[in-house]
């Protein structure tokens, strides 16, 4: 997988940049939150230094919802946004893409030179501009795609001791997770909703995950809507003492305020030493900015939901195997 640094982009190098705008948005249709816009200004800013001409491509909402004010309100915050820049409709508005229709990813294509890939979080999905655009492009990833690629990587090789946050509800799609650093981490805290599940429930193996010496459950009511201090407490012990920490979900039912405990681990792993990786939109929405800017500083915050538990559980995804396979710069 090249990274855009290695692109050969000069002056009027037209550069299909896809990205991942799908911001939340209030009753106006203005974001109230524009982390995911902020991440692909430093690739975008690098195409526009070299002369090239960046051509945004996102999806947004469901089919059918217009892209517009979202991007309105970018190109009035970011003036990098402003002249040079072109931006295309939302990709989902034409059921091809969803489908992966190798005609839509054609017409893509005949509108660049080269392709950069910068929406590492949708990149689990094997849609047209994802998977299909790379077929008949030059490809690269973005910085912050690189910059996901080599964080989250880093849990597959971690420093140790190295300790597993797990939290959330949906059990489903977080089990292939909790089987996989089972066997990588030395320590793994399972909270939130996913507790009273992984109760009941064994491993790959046959032994009951209640059983395994590296796994710790919350103290007291295990169903209870958010952990306590006794929780806290050997959480925090287990913080102190490792180098590596890889944290998703929220520890509480955050969707009804329940969201003490996972503000305080956040807090936590803010003055916690060891490199820390952490991710997941319902992860995020309960984190203060100020305190995510903190883990920043020693650590990285993952803007992929669905797409990190995907790379974390198979070590690649198709956004990855489709750079991987591009075809000849020749």
């Amino acid at each position: 997988m090249k990274s855009i640094e290695e692109a050969e982009i000069k002056a009027g190098t037209k550069v299909l940049v896809r990205v991942d705008w799908n911001v939340p948005v209030d009753e106006a249709g203005l974001p109230t939150d524009s982390s995911r816009i902020e991440a692909t200004l430093l690739t975008i800013e690098y195409i526009k230094n070299k002369g090239g001409l960046p051509i945004i491509a996102s999806h947004f909402g469901r089919e059918g919802d217009s892209i517009e004010t979202v991007i309105n309100f970018a190109k009035q915050k970011y003036s990098v946004l402003t002249a040079g820049v072109e931006f295309l409709e939302n990709l989902r508005i034409d059921k091809r893409e969803e489908n992966n229709d190798e005609s839509f990813a054609k017409d893509l294509a005949s509108k660049a030179d080269i392709y950069v890939n910068e929406a590492f979080s949708v990149s689990h999905r094997e849609h047209a501009s994802i998977v299909g655009v790379p077929k008949f492009l030059p490809a690269f990833a973005g910085f912050h795609f690189m910059k996901e690629f080599q964080n989250l990587s880093k849990a597959f090789n971690p420093e140790r001791p190295f300790l597993f946050i797990l939290g959330g509800a949906k059990f489903e799609t977080k089990l292939p997770l909790l089987e996989k650093f089972l066997e990588l981490a030395d320590d793994v805290f399972i909270g939130g909703a996913l507790a009273v599940k992984a109760l009941e429930m064994s491993d790959k193996n046959g032994v009951p995950i209640a059983d395994n010496p590296k796994v710790i459950f919350p103290e007291g009511d295990i169903v209870a809507p958010d952990i306590n201090p006794e929780t806290l407490a050997i959480i925090k012990e287990k913080i102190d003492q490792a180098q590596f920490i890889l944290w998703n979900g929220p520890l509480g039912n955050y969707e009804k305020g329940f969201i003490a405990g996972t503000v305080a681990l956040a807090r936590m792993l803010s003055e916690s030493s060891a490199k820390v990786v952490v991710g997941g939109g319902d992860t995020l929405a309960v984190v203060n900015k100020d305190v995510q800017k903190v883990i920043t500083q020693h650590g990285f915050i993952s803007t992929a939901g669905g797409a990190m538990l995907d790379f974390l559980a198979k070590g690649t995804l198709p956004g990855i195997e489709a750079l991987q396979n591009q075809i000849s710069l020749e």
